[in-house]
């Protein structure tokens, strides 16, 4: 199994959006930067687990948990004209844009707070704090551990 951290602007997707989906499952879509796109495309995989991470917003960090219940696929949206996602390069042989769909499993009761996080020795290595900007990265299993054990404690007064 493999750990991750998924970046959304909670006004766009939020965790509370996941948790009410009415098909069950949520469409992780609308990735339009390279790396991103390859690490959902050639590494997430089936039962992966991923923090929920909401950015640009008041309050940044991470908010819950999901699952990865469907590897990449082609991200529809790229065909679509009416989409601001839309691809005029894209074709259906040869999509350049993917999704995965995911399944809400918690919402933490305290936001793990990006300063909290930056604050912690245990999770300097965090790619999150060195590539702040990519969407889509890899969490190792001891961050994923401090992180949740963050979550269940009261936040940090600043």
């Amino acid at each position: 199994m493999n750990y991750w951290l998924f970046k959304s602007e909670p006004h766009e997707y939020s965790i509370d959006d996941l948790r009410t989906e009415s098909q069950g499952f949520g469409v992780w879509d609308g990735i339009r930067n390279y790396q991103a796109r390859n690490i959902l495309r050639d590494r997430v995989e089936c039962g992966d687990l991923v923090l929920f991470y909401h950015s640009s917003c008041k309050h940044v960090g991470v908010a819950g948990t999901m699952r990865v219940v469907k590897e990449a696929y082609a991200d529809p949206a790229q065909f679509d004209e009416t989409s601001r996602y839309f691809d005029p390069k894209a074709n259906h042989e040869s999509p350049k844009w993917f999704c995965v769909d995911v399944v809400f499993e918690t919402k933490f009761e305290h936001l793990v707070a990006l300063k909290d996080i930056k604050a912690n020795p245990a999770l300097s290595e965090m790619v999150l704090l060195k590539q702040g900007r990519l969407s889509i990265q890899p969490v190792s299993y001891d961050q994923w551990s401090e992180i949740l054990t963050m979550s269940q404690s009261d936040p940090i007064q600043s």
